[in-house]
């Protein structure tokens, strides 16, 4: 009997448990969701059936089972579901993938418009046409940036376009374990991103009809620009439209560095302020007549109105994953008004987390989720936890706004900071002092006057309110660009291990919704997963998937084998390390000896050398029979038979490849050993013995 005590303890714990529970439905659906995406091998029918079996068989057992085993029930349903939906979300987006480099002519219809890492402007085209590629072979959309200036076309959405680009696939990760880019564009349907050299030419105009939203988001877009000059006029409208594409390179880095890169995201905030001051215009001028507010609720009227305004919002700004959160969270919110409910609670987060896991499950993944969620839950707990305080009744009135700003921004902040780090490699020092100088004027001011501006626009009043804005906006910029000019100003961290988010995760849930003293468990998993971050090594050695770039650990940090080319990889690999060196510093750093073309180090024990250009085909035979490691960035025609050699061949197979040196053995690991439904298909390689293997 004793042990049967000890074994009903945790249903009987639950069951008692029994009207707290259900935000952890949300996060159980998450777990199912993140183990689906966790997995190297891709799910197949059995897995499927056994989740479809498990997700009824549960469901039945909590509708008609016993009260004990209900709660046990629901969350192996969850989890169930939260597989099955990743599993149906991935192959309902499955689209074609170029298998093959493509350079030729290409035609298609604009539907974005951005810019590159490199500042370049870029066009993402669907309706795509490329020369003798069957159509079940051509992606569905691809991407494109422009790398000459082509000042007779001015682009806008529906328009199509002809070019001869360069294009490929998108790329994997840049090391094992990293973010894998080419997951996030197969969810995205792109198939293919490249650049053009040569002029884009305008071939048809946009159709009556086609895109009407992403042209009226342009016309808006330029209708700002008109109004307002420089990268304040291109911030707010990136912030009002989510048009980006005026936005340089410069201001961005500048916002990032400075902690203000999320007034630029049309997510939570950006939402939130135009929502909230829609809601309290009509609330509060409804109840200015008499006649109106005797008989009309007008705190439902403008719940109402506000909701329709956050739609409208959400399809002009593009609808991406961020804006919906946003505005789920929002409808949540707004309809708990109109219930007669409490708005922000603890329960409407985790509705809105149900309906993002299960219609769009890779959102899972994105930064943006897992820091707005985890930024609106801390808000919640930490609010609570002060309106219970005694010194907040003993606050002057007067000074309630200000603790509120700094509050915010300080539980905002640190509930962010873990997967901002995570994500970007980056803690701001300064962040909060930014966030107190900007986000009053981006909430009191901007989105204000962007709302107005709307209004007044139709009787050619938009002036005012455009220069109002475009003040704002300048201030914002200044905070950001003296703030990230700061000494200081940013501290770079080293990338956690694949198994840390998901542990400090699931620590900080425990703590925040379990009650009673056993939350205090939630302690461990998170102080484990900051040891595992603190202890975390990075690789020896990276070699990049064409092999014309390495990166050696040495004594001044990541070495690199070159000083340009392969930026992408160079800039990760660093960010990873925990290192802002750019590239040409990192290049100078000890590590590789030897002429361009040949490059000679040593990892452990090992001689290694890596080899390109012409200078590298000559050198290959002496360097193999020296007996050293061979990284070569071509195609090996004739190579020794007993050479060591990783060359492109198999380095198309492997993806790039990561070093670890282990005593007197090294370990390798590669890209291509997740064999997923988004992965490029490889063949199995025998990669060279190294150091004891």
């Amino acid at each position: 009997m004793a042990w049967g005590r000890v074994l009903l303890w945790p249903l009987s714990a639950l069951q008692t448990a029994r009207g707290t529970l259900f935000p952890w439905t949300a996060v159980l659906v998450g777990c199912g969701v993140g183990l689906w995406f966790s997995v190297t091998d891709e799910p197949g029918t059995g897995t499927y059936s056994l989740a479809t079996l498990i997700l009824v068989a549960c469901t039945a057992l909590a509708v008609w089972g016993p009260d004990l085993a209900r709660p046990l029930a629901v969350a192996l349903a969850a989890l169930a579901a939260g597989w099955l939906a990743a599993g149906t979300r991935a192959h309902s987006v499955a689209s074609p993938m170029l298998d093959f480099r493509y350079y030729g002519p290409v035609e298609g219809r604009i539907i974005g418009i951005d810019r590159s890492q490199s500042d370049a402007l870029r066009l993402t085209l669907d309706q795509v046409i490329l020369q003798e590629v069957a159509p079940d072979r051509t992606p569905l959309r691809v991407r494109v940036s422009l790398q000459g200036d082509n000042p007779w076309l001015a682009p806008a959405p529906g328009q199509t376009v002809i070019l001869t680009a360069s294009l490929a696939a998108p790329e994997g990760p840049v090391e094992p374990g990293a973010f894998d880019f080419r997951r996030m564009a197969f969810f995205e349907q792109l198939g293919a991103v490249g650049y053009t050299r040569t002029p884009v030419l305008l071939l048809e105009d946009p159709d009556d009809g086609a895109l009407p939203i992403d042209r009226l988001r342009r016309f808006l877009t330029k209708g700002m620009l008109d109004h307002m000059e420089g990268q304040a006029g291109a911030f707010a409208a990136g912030a009002m439209t989510g048009d980006r594409s005026a936005i340089t390179e410069e201001t961005v880095q500048a916002l990032r560095d400075s902690s203000l890169a999320h007034l630029l995201a049309i997510s939570g905030m950006n939402m939130a302020f135009l929502t909230a001051f829609v809601f309290g215009l009509l609330r509060y001028g409804l109840a200015l007549v008499p006649y109106v507010a005797l008989r009309l609720n007008t705190k439902k009227v403008a719940a109402v109105v506000s909701l329709g305004v956050a739609f409208f919002y959400l399809i002009l700004s593009g609808a991406n994953v961020a804006t919906e959160r946003a505005f789920i969270m929002i409808a949540v919110m707004l309809g708990a008004v109109l219930l007669d409910r409490r708005a922000l609670t603890l329960r409407s987060v985790a509705v809105a987390a149900l309906v993002l896991l299960l219609f769009l499950p890779e959102s899972l993944l994105d930064p943006g989720f897992q820091m707005s969620f985890a930024a609106t839950i801390a808000l919640i707990v930490g609010f609570g936890a002060v309106d219970r305080s005694i010194y907040l009744q003993r606050m002057p009135r007067w000074a309630m706004p200000m603790f509120t700003l700094v509050l915010s921004s300080l539980i905002g902040g640190l509930a962010t900071a873990p997967y901002a780090a995570a994500h970007f490699n980056r803690f701001t020092d300064y962040g909060l002092i930014a966030n107190l100088l900007t986000v009053p004027v981006m909430g009191a001011v901007i989105m204000p006057a962007g709302v107005l501006a709307a209004l007044l626009a139709p009787i050619g009043l938009a002036g005012p309110p455009l220069w109002v804005m475009e003040q704002g906006s300048r201030w914002i910029l200044f905070v950001a660009d003296w703030i990230a000019e700061l000494e200081g100003s940013v501290t770079p961290i080293a990338a956690p291990g694949p198994w840390v988010l998901p542990a400090f995760t699931l620590g900080a849930l425990w703590l925040v919704l379990w009650q009673g003293k056993i939350r205090l468990a939630g302690v461990l998993p998170l102080a484990a997963s900051l040891v595992l971050w603190m202890g975390q090594g990075r690789p020896d050695l990276l070699i990049s998937g064409d092999g014309k770039l390495l990166g050696l650990v040495g004594p001044e940090g990541r070495a690199l084998s070159a000083g340009s080319g392969g930026g992408f990889s160079a800039e990760n690999w660093l960010l990873d390390d925990g290192d802002l060196t750019d590239q040409k510093t990192a290049a100078l750093r000890a590590g590789f000896a030897g002429p361009k073309g040949e490059r000679w180090f040593q990892i452990g024990n090992e001689k290694a050398v890596a080899l390109s250009g012409k200078t590298g085909e000559v050198a290959m035979g002496q360097a193999c029979a020296s007996g050293a490691l061979v990284i070569l960035a071509a195609k090996a025609e004739a190579a020794p038979k007993d050479c060591r050699l990783i060359d492109q061949v198999i380095l198309r197979e492997t993806g790039p490849i990561a070093f670890w040196v282990e005593g007197d053995s090294i370990r390798m690991e590669t890209v291509a050993k997740a064999r997923r439904i988004w992965s490029r298909p490889a063949r199995p390689v025998d990669l060279p013995k190294l150091g004891g293997q």
